[in-house]
């Protein structure tokens, strides 16, 4: 029999569709994402973006203060180790991920630890691939895979991936490679304010390399990074090599001026790169309606359907625009009932 109901994806749109689906008896299959290197350094590891971010200071229910007794009670026994490390300064990303993914599994969530690789929408019920090679059939399917961080492109970056070069600071600010050297932020939005303000914590210095001469970030973001004594902000300038070697890693980055000034050479043990994100849409390729930036399209006003009628989308993988982890559990809990609404008229459910 086909399942009711598959869903794609493990941040907080997924974990948000799972919950209403599972409330509604449509007994969900989760696919969270598989345990890979390949994942890793892509930062696409099940749990989503929140799951690399530090404190989460603007999720509603979750003030500053002693959560490691809650946490303790309500997190399956392997992830109790959560408890211990609450910083007590407002819930963590890992805190706030575990927890939406335990609720969706006290409701009867079932969980598979593995992504899809293909789908096949053309005809009902609709056939889904794993990495693994586990292939079902699904009714309806929620495309909740989010998007990853961007990197510059350059060939030296590539070669000192993992060797100095990381696009997450939360996931390897805080590793003895990194502390108490100089490291480098490259990008001016919000994401690249809080990874320098994250990596104040731990290097002697932190350059954000900017090339404007001024912040995309919000205003209390770019407050932030200005009041910060660590960090020092490279105006009209781009990265134009990572500088390193084989048994070093990186020691710095050529910088080249966007102004016309000669290239100078910056110190530095690390480069974070912090400018943007390409939606997970890879395996949907010529499946479903895109748009030129591969961002799934939400076909009909306040809905989250696609071209596919049964498919529905949720999250970031369909949202370029508000991109918080509120927004996209909010459309999670939306293709949910639309999920549920369409299945009905169906007859399946």
């Amino acid at each position: 029999m086909p399942e009711k109901v598959v869903i794609v994806g493990s941040g907080p749109a997924g974990w948000a569709a799972a919950i209403y689906t599972a409330r509604a008896n449509l007994e969900p299959l989760v696919f969270e994402g598989a345990v890979t290197e390949e994942n890793r350094q892509d930062g696409t590891l099940p749990l989503g973006q929140l799951n690399l971010t530090t404190e989460v200071e603007n999720y509603p229910g979750f003030p500053a203060g002693d959560l490691s007794h809650y946490l303790r009670g309500a997190l399956d026994e392997e992830n109790a180790w959560l408890a211990d490390m609450h910083q007590k300064e407002g819930c963590s990303g890992p805190e706030l991920m575990n927890l939406m993914r335990k609720q969706a599994k006290n409701f009867g969530t079932r969980i598979i630890t593995d992504d899809i690789e293909d789908v096949d929408f053309s005809d009902r019920p609709f056939k889904l691939k794993s990495l693994g090679g586990e292939e079902v059939e699904a009714e309806a399917v929620i495309i909740a895979t989010g998007a990853r961080a961007n990197y510059l492109g350059l060939e030296s970056e590539n070669k000192y991936k993992n060797h100095g070069v990381s696009a997450c600071a939360v996931c390897d600010g805080a590793l003895p490679r990194f502390r108490n050297k100089p490291l480098v932020v490259v990008g001016g939005g919000d994401s690249a304010v809080e990874e320098a303000d994250y990596l104040s914590k731990f290097a002697s210095q932190v350059y954000m390399i900017h090339r404007r001469d001024e912040l995309r970030a919000s205003k209390i973001m770019a407050e932030r990074a200005m009041k910060n004594e660590k960090i020092d902000i490279l105006w009209n300038t781009e990265v134009g090599e990572v500088l390193g070697t084989e048994s070093d890693g990186v020691t710095g980055v050529r910088l080249t001026s966007t102004v016309g000034e000669p290239d100078r050479e910056v110190e530095a043990g690390g480069m974070f790169v912090a400018i943007g994100h390409t939606p997970n849409t890879a395996f949907l390729e010529g499946k479903i309606d895109m748009t030129e930036k591969k961002y799934l399209k939400w076909t009909v006003p306040f809905r989250t359907n696609t071209s596919v009628e049964g498919v529905f989308a949720a999250g970031d993988v369909a949202d370029d625009y508000y991109r918080q982890a509120i927004t996209a559990a909010g459309t999670g809990c939306m293709s949910a009932l639309d999920a549920e609404r369409w299945l009905a008229a169906q007859g399946l459910h």
